[in-house]
């Protein structure tokens, strides 16, 4: 059964007769009691937008007053509005509280919503409604509440009418806010002459994390945390916390630890209470985060915050359903714990833009982490724009104030107020891709690509049904007018996922290329939609696809390179590829994707032949000899992922396929470096001369593993390849 989330809501109503109704007139006779001139205007601005008054603000009660009241000996945040014997009073706890009481009865009773930073939604009001004697009190169950959003980080008073923070760690020691040892100890200072500061991973120290059982460690982190907090004084909360990969300490004293205590977070709990005793007036934060994740026997100290992260889950269904482990780690944190912070997320890293139906998990993964302890909560969604950002941020924001709301309603007056008359197809769109997603068992992935769901809810047929949605609410508005923009505005993830459909040729419906006259050509529809969707993004500063820093430009130029290598005649297309090396997981291992005419993306997901650790080396069959001018092949870099360009690609030919000459070398033209642009494509090719062969060899040199100073540091590295174009 869930809980009742803290709520005490009181109201009293005895009859019809007896509800009170304060019209302009008599609202004009009240003044305003407070000591907080500042939060007494903001309520005078909405009385003045809807009724069109302005009260006097004073500290002396009358008959007739709003009293606006900070009662600071409770312990327990909160707020409250009463209405009774002419008198409303609305209260909290402390300031910050009396702001979003404020606000609460604004929205409450003057009807006003909040609803982006660029629109505010106001109703015809006439008056304000109470019942008689009506009372309301409301403890949040979720204290610190955050969404991931430039919304609320730009816009601090939209935050506030929100009841969100308006940044993402608030509170924290700007410069240490997760992924930290490697902030403490930084590999470049200490690991040429201290190596086992470092963790031990086979026979071999690595920069990867720390050592937490070596005791200098510990005293160069209490030091560093000291350090930080002296920097900042005016922040109580520091992250000491493992840095972004798996690769920890294995030596004898980490391991016979993490033994005892059942997991690799003994270790961590272990060392980040030794810092914490340090700092009682301090909060030390830490992460529960994938092998950390499986809470141990050792309890945090009071002064320890656990972050708990919901990396590995299926996105497509709630956690509770869909990802049972860590729910048991949750549970089992919140029985160590009443100091849990859930670091949660809710976009797709990789493709910010694309459809991503995660809508029917928000609402219960928040009822699931408020049912276990969990006071503090982090949204983590794309910060920047996204499918649907601005009823995202807002449904995120409001669910996260009460867990209770229902989603569908709250789904349905956003678009209808956002969107106007459009608003009912923008709630039929939602409704269907998720219910077509709910239909399938599609593993909805963080860092996955629209690609994966070309055979379920992102199907040709669905696509087109989509776009027809989004073109039935732009013709329900009026053309250029506000309502229209924002429809626009929002049905780029449609075009972008149509895009990528384009991308793969394998519809009849988005084909790549077309033919006229024998004459192979680009299809315009897609050449229409590409310039749509960049004039889209254009003109509402949309400018990132993902978070490796990929953006709209790098998109258009790589699909517009990608074009032209479409129109290419291909000696190669759809010929026989011999691999003589073994690729892995990706593209089904397929070798025919080299040479199928669909185009690989920004992501390893998108029609890339990938190889762990080894070298790409394969021979294409052109059938018959051939005139050759020209050889090409496409490599992906993804950085942090431990993608990375090749060290070089070879070309060689045979009339045989057994005798091989050299016809020359392709080197990589960047340099890898921790300053290595994160998501990019590179073709390597060569020109040649009087070339008449039938065979073609490529061998191109992985680099094996990733550099010392990479967080994936000696782990194979990835190289991936798409479409061989001999010319």
């Amino acid at each position: 059964m869930k809980k009742l989330y803290f709520i005490i809501l009181f109201l009293i109503f005895s009859c019809s007769e007896n509800q009170v109704s304060i019209d302009i007139s008599t609202l004009s006779k009240y003044n305003i009691v407070t000591n907080y001139n500042d939060v007494a205007d903001t309520l005078n601005v909405y009385l003045d937008k809807t009724l069109g008054l302005t009260l006097e603000i004073s500290e002396k009660k009358k008959n007739r007053s709003i009293i606006l009241t900070e009662k600071p000996d409770y312990n327990k945040d909160f707020i409250s509005i009463n209405y009774k014997d002419s008198l409303i009073t609305i209260s909290a706890n402390n300031k910050t509280n009396l702001y979003y009481a404020t606000y609460d009865f604004i929205e409450k009773f003057l009807n006003v919503n909040w609803l982006s930073t660029d629109f505010t939604y106001y109703s015809d009001v006439k008056s304000i409604n109470f019942p008689n004697n009506y009372s309301y009190y409301y403890e949040p169950p979720v204290l610190t509440r955050t969404v991931h959003s430039k919304l609320f980080y730009k816009d601090s008073t939209f935050a506030d009418k929100l009841k969100v923070t308006n940044e993402a760690f608030p509170r924290y020691v700007p410069n240490a806010r997760v992924h930290t040892f490697h902030r403490f100890l930084p590999y470049d200072v200490f690991y040429e002459n201290n190596p086992e500061y470092y963790a031990l991973i086979g026979d071999k120290r690595l920069p990867t994390q720390l050592c937490l059982t070596n005791p200098d460690v510990l005293n160069i982190v209490k030091d560093s945390v000291k350090s930080f907090f002296n920097k900042f004084p005016g922040s109580d909360v520091i992250s000491v916390s493992q840095d972004d990969n798996t690769q920890y300490c294995k030596c004898d004293k980490c391991s016979e630890i993490d033994m005892e205590e059942g997991s690799p977070a003994g270790t961590m709990i272990h060392f980040v209470n030794e810092v914490a005793k340090s700092f009682p007036n301090k909060t030390i934060s830490t992460l529960a985060y994938q092998y950390t994740r499986k809470p141990p026997k050792v309890k945090p100290i009071e002064n320890v915050l656990i972050t708990l992260c919901s990396i590995e889950c299926d996105r497509s269904i709630p956690i509770e359903i869909g990802c049972k482990d860590f729910t048991s780690d949750l549970k089992g944190w919140s029985k160590l714990t009443d100091n849990i912070r859930i670091w949660d997320y809710t976009t797709q890293f990789t493709n910010f833009l694309a459809p991503f139906p995660n809508w029917g998990t928000i609402k219960p993964n928040i009822n699931l982490f408020v049912d276990n302890n969990a006071k503090w909560i982090f949204e983590q969604h794309s910060n920047n724009n996204s499918e649907l950002f601005e009823l995202r941020s807002y449904i995120m924001a409001k669910l996260l104030w009460d867990p209770n709301l229902d989603f569908q309603i709250l789904l349905n007056q956003f678009n209808n107020r956002y969107y106007g008359s459009g608003g009912k197809y923008i709630s039929e769109y939602v409704n269907k891709i998720q219910n077509q997603i709910d239909t399938t068992s599609f593993f909805l992935f963080l860092y996955g690509d629209p690609s994966q769901g070309f055979d379920s809810f992102l199907s040709p047929k669905n696509l087109l049904s989509y776009d027809i949605m989004f073109d039935k609410a732009l013709n329900s508005v009026e053309l250029n007018s506000d309502y229209y923009k924002r429809i626009l505005r929002s049905k780029i993830s449609i075009d972008y996922a149509i895009l990528e459909s384009y991308r793969k040729n394998f519809s009849d419906s988005f084909q790549l290329t077309v033919f006229d006259n024998d004459i192979k050509s680009v299809n315009p529809k897609l050449i229409k939609r590409l310039n749509h969707f960049k004039n889209t993004c254009i003109n509402n500063n949309i400018t990132l696809m993902n978070e490796m820093g990929f953006t709209v430009s790098d998109y258009v130029v790589n699909y517009k390179n990608a074009l032209k290598t479409a129109v290419k005649e291909n000696l190669a297309s759809l010929k026989n590829i011999t691999l003589l090396t073994s690729p892995k997981k990706y593209a089904n291992e397929d070798p025919k994707v080299l040479t199928d005419g669909a185009l690989g993306g920004n992501s390893f997901y998108s029609n890339w032949l990938g190889f762990e650790g080894n070298d790409l080396s394969a021979v294409v069959d052109l059938d018959q000899t051939k005139d050759i001018k020209s050889i090409s092949i496409n490599f992906l870099q993804v950085t942090n992922h431990i993608v990375f360009f090749p060290e070089q690609v070879e070309f060689f030919y045979s009339d045989d396929n057994l005798n091989w000459k050299s016809l020359g070398k392709a080197s990589n033209k960047f340099d890898l470096s921790p300053k290595s642009k994160v998501n990019d494509i590179q073709t390597f090719s060569i020109d040649v001369k009087n070339l008449n062969t039938r065979y073609i060899k490529i061998i191109a040199d992985n680099m094996s593993k990733a550099p010392i100073w990479h967080h994936g540091a000696d782990l194979p590295s990835w190289i991936f390849a798409d479409e061989l174009i001999i010319e």
